[in-house]
């Protein structure tokens, strides 16, 4: 029986280290540079949309016109990127984190979640430069409010289990708007397209990886532990929906001051509540809903725990699905 186990053991961990090597193969191979591939010298286009109809709610605003929605798509793109360069922030050290565990281990392993924290820092790099290009021709006034730092600081000192439940979530999510939304919209400016094609790239990878870390950590956990990690996601995910709550009504009153006294009160009450379902919808359900990741979730919980998971996303989910008045 010893042999038995022990050779199962060796064949996991053949097959794991395998995809490690996958996931390093294919990072070495799309390998994109900021200004060489993507940015190329160019500006942003402002004569056309940044978010998509398909994340960004604008069209239920129909008392907008189709210069005043263009430029709301602008504002949450402006935010998207933003947003997206938080949560890169503490996947990072997180990943980092992690490849301390592998250092004197499997050096697949290590080389892998090294090559993710590099790019993960690449990709904060690409998102500051978007905003400091945003700012040079957007009207002054924005405000990114949620403090990077502090958030990361925020969210590390939850447990590793909740804090990869959650790093699942964003890659797959990231990587669902892309396809559905972004890739298909044939209206967005060309560069804020090409930007998330060449994130999403690499974040195919990422997402793998993730999913192999947090299989890992669960496997080492005690039953306690992962009921910890349940209620520390839970726990993130408020920390998440307070962040888009902030910026929601940032982005209100932005386009509203830009706009001038041209809304009255019902209209600004509908643009900002648009905005908050719309960064629910990009930030928390989007990805709680994706199909990979609900699959890998009723993996590793159990009834109970996904019951307390959708009891804790069910406002969210409910207040995501109503329509603007």
């Amino acid at each position: 029986m010893r042999t038995v186990a022990l050779q199962t053991t060796e064949r996991a961990v053949v097959t794991t280290t395998w995809r490690y090597a996958k996931c390093i193969e294919v990072s070495k191979r799309i390998r994109w540079d900021i200004d060489r591939d993507v940015i190329r010298g160019r500006r942003f286009d402002f004569t056309k949309k940044f978010m998509p109809d398909g994340l960004s709610k604008i069209q239920e605003l129909t008392f907008l016109s189709p210069s005043e929605k263009r430029f709301l798509s602008q504002i949450q793109g402006r935010t998207y990127a933003n947003m997206l360069a938080l949560f890169e922030r503490f996947i990072g050290a997180k990943t980092a984190e992690l490849s301390h565990d592998h250092a004197l281990g499997d050096q697949v392993a290590c080389e892998a979640l090294v090559r993710l924290t590099d790019e993960k820092l690449k990709h904060q790099e690409l998102f500051r430069r978007l905003e400091k290009m945003a700012g040079e021709q957007m009207p002054e006034g924005y405000e990114f409010r949620p403090q990077p730092t502090f958030v990361a600081e925020s969210v590390l000192s939850k447990s590793t289990w909740g804090v990869m439940e959650l790093t699942l979530d964003i890659e797959i999510l990231s990587q669902a708007h892309y396809r559905s939304s972004i890739e298909p919209d044939s209206e967005l400016s060309e560069l804020w397209k090409e930007v998330f094609l060449f994130h999403w790239k690499e974040e195919s990878q990422h997402a793998i990886l993730d999913e192999l870390e947090w299989r890992s950590v669960n496997a080492r956990s005690t039953q306690a532990e992962r009921e910890q990690g349940v209620t520390d996601l839970i726990e993130l995910v408020g920390t998440v929906d307070q962040l888009v709550q902030i910026q929601a009504k940032a982005d209100a009153e932005y386009f509203i001051a830009c706009g001038g006294p041209l809304y009255e009160s019902a209209e600004q009450q509908a643009i900002h509540d648009t905005l908050l379902r719309a960064y629910r919808w990009q930030y928390i359900v989007s990805g709680a809903q994706d199909p990979r990741f609900g699959e890998v979730l009723a993996e590793l919980v159990t009834p109970p725990q996904m019951e307390r998971i959708g009891a804790a996303l069910g406002p969210i989910v409910a207040h995501v699905a109503q329509t603007a008045h």
